[in-house]
């Protein structure tokens, strides 16, 4: 049985830390961002619990594909799929989730 995968992208209050992600569990592992479960981890230290952009994917592994590419992007890039979506930066965890 295939898991299914989902990439996503964390900002911090002031839109200038992106933090990407994968997951096969979006709405649990968002809650560990918010609750900074991992205290030294780079979105506690870094205030990133803004979910502003995600995607979901058929199996993990196609997840994990785009979640590397995406790494890779420049920041304007990043900027414009965020924007193409969410354009006004909404926390789509508190709206969709």
């Amino acid at each position: 049985m295939e898991r299914g995968g989902c990439v996503y992208i964390l900002t911090n209050v002031f839109n200038t830390v992106f933090y990407i992600g994968v997951t096969s569990d979006l709405f649990s592992r968002m809650a560990e961002h918010k609750d900074k479960v991992y205290p030294k981890s780079f979105t506690a230290k870094y205030n990133c619990s803004k979910l502003v952009y995600y995607q979901m994917y058929a199996n993990i592994e196609e997840a994990i594909g785009m979640e590397k590419r995406l790494k890779k992007w420049n920041r304007d890039w990043k900027i414009k799929l965020i924007e193409k979506d969410n354009p006004m930066w909404k926390d789509l965890y508190s709206e969709e989730l």
